[in-house]
């Protein structure tokens, strides 16, 4: 055992940082690359568009690669909710918030696993983030709604017009269009290329009309990358194996709000090269998806943005079983064991409480009417006979809670009482199912403030290679806030990109 060791030892050091695992990939000496850029990019949602805007505006040539037939990965498809400490919004309906406020609301939900320079870092450009996207992006958000995601202390993130993170990620596309950078779909990185001798990455090797999820498809090419590659491809919770291997109980019946092309080649790659990475196995799921819709769905915007800051939850028991407006794991913990015990988790809001819910998503409630995901009833007695709930428990419960909602004071749970709402007393009342779903992998690839990503052997930079957004670790830790993610890879992934088109 002893020779071994010493045997092993003494390879990795011969090869360098990059161990045995990068030699197999490394570009053959005498080999022609069959293209050569400054920057490459993987992956063309926040993140990696935000990295690609800021490398090619600092002069660099940039290619963006995504595997999926069309750009956005689950940017795309993100609730388009983002935190926004000092915003307009926040000043119009006279929230005190601050920067310190945010990172420690941030910092106390990671359970401390969080970097705090990290996060620290990301607080104070909260600010400066929101007025990047609506003064050099031109996104639209909804000038008169704030809205309060679990975990956070006060109402502190804005809305996209449109309702979800394509008003973001549309206007990331149309910006780096005019800088003439088109991401290349149907492109999937198999092997990122570092060398033995010096530990740099060089490059990628990719197959150029991919056909998802065959992984033997499309054609096989090498991009050289001049100044650095930036990892920005997401989380894995759509890899059911993967996933189960940091988490096992997150089993194939347990749905997930991401897009299919969610899945783990390249963390795999990474950890094959030889990249650090951290808290994997912390997986977050959402507390307030609509069991009748498959993926991300609309009904969670009732349940969060409706119900959960300005109604209540209650299981089929009758009661609250968790503060509304707690963290993201602490919720779906709660609810998930409810469902241990047979009950389910039903969102109840009503018509007076709806008033900011219909201001920052115009027209949504409609929609989720019509499709059956939200019920509208006459009576809380309706809602108890449809759910199947003791009619005299929900409403003493209600009744109880309103007594919470006069005094802006919640003594069983300690939820924050929104300013403007009012007692639930009037109908018409709505009120929907919720069932957890895997979301958002908080761990992944360590990375400095410049966002280069760390050696696992030396715990030092690896030349070249640079990442941001879900594919990093160290910034939320063991829960990520509910709009925190659109700000991480906006934020970091310009960072990234300014980075890599500074290397040398």
């Amino acid at each position: 055992m002893d020779m071994n060791r010493r045997s092993l030892l003494k390879g990795t050091a011969a090869l360098g940082a990059a161990g045995f695992a990068a030699a197999a990939h490394a570009a053959p000496k005498g080999k022609a690359w069959d293209e050569t850029v400054d920057v490459v990019v993987i992956g063309s949602g926040f993140a990696g568009l935000a990295a690609a805007i800021e490398a090619k505006q600092a002069g660099a040539s940039v290619a963006v690669l995504e595997k999926m037939p069309t750009p956005g990965g689950n940017s795309i498809i993100n609730g388009g909710i983002l935190t926004a400490t000092g915003c307009p919004q926040q000043k119009k309906h006279g929230i005190k918030d601050s920067f310190d406020l945010l990172a420690n609301d941030m910092l106390v939900a990671g359970l401390h696993l969080n970097y705090p320079e990290k996060v620290k870092y990301l607080a104070q450009h909260a600010l400066s983030n929101y007025e990047w996207c609506v003064k050099t992006l031109g996104v639209e958000f909804n000038p008169d709604a704030i809205g309060q995601e679990g975990g956070h202390s006060v109402p502190r993130y804005v809305f996209t017009k449109n309702g979800s993170g394509s008003g973001i990620v549309s206007k990331e596309l149309e910006y780096l269009a005019k800088l003439g950078v088109k991401p290349r779909t149907r492109t999937y990185v198999q092997h990122i290329i570092r060398n033995p001798e010096t530990g740099r990455v060089e490059g990628v090797e990719v197959r150029t009309g991919y056909r998802f999820p065959k992984a033997e498809s499309g054609k096989v090419v090498r991009i050289r990358a001049k100044k650095g590659v930036v990892l920005c491809y997401g989380g894995f919770s759509r890899d059911v194996q993967f996933r189960m291997l940091q988490d096992p109980k997150l089993v194939a019946t347990l749905d997930s709000t991401n897009q299919p092309g969610a899945t783990s080649e390249l963390w795999r790659e990474t950890s094959r090269i030889g990249c650090l990475q951290v808290q994997d196995d912390w997986i977050q799921c959402t507390p307030w998806n609509n069991p009748k819709e498959k993926g991300m769905g609309l009904g969670w915007t009732f349940s969060q943005s409706g119900a959960a800051e300005y109604g209540l939850w209650v299981s089929t028991s009758g009661k609250r079983f968790v503060n509304e407006l707690a963290n993201r794991k602490i919720r779906a913990d709660a609810i998930m064991n409810e469902q241990s015990k047979g009950l389910r988790a039903v969102a109840i809001c009503t018509e007076p409480n709806m008033k900011a819910y219909r201001v920052a998503r115009p027209g949504m409630i409609d929609k989720l009417l019509a499709s059956g995901v939200v019920k509208k009833y006459d009576s809380l007695e309706a809602i108890a006979a449809d759910f199947k709930i003791p009619a005299d428990t929900l409403k003493a419960t209600v009744a109880k809670f309103n007594d919470d909602v006069k005094a802006k004071k919640d003594p069983e749970f300690g939820r924050y009482i929104n300013n403007e709402q009012v007692p639930l007393t009037s109908g018409p009342w709505y009120a929907a199912e919720m069932s957890p779903k895997v979301h958002h992998c908080m761990g992944g690839l360590v990375t400095d403030t410049a966002c280069r990503v760390m050696d696992v052997a030396t715990t030092k930079p690896v030349p070249g290679l640079y990442a941001a957004g879900e594919a990093t670790g160290g910034v939320h830790g063991a829960v990520r806030l509910g709009s925190c993610a659109i700000l991480d890879c906006l934020v970091y992934g310009r960072i990234a990109g300014q980075s890599a088109a500074k290397a040398a």
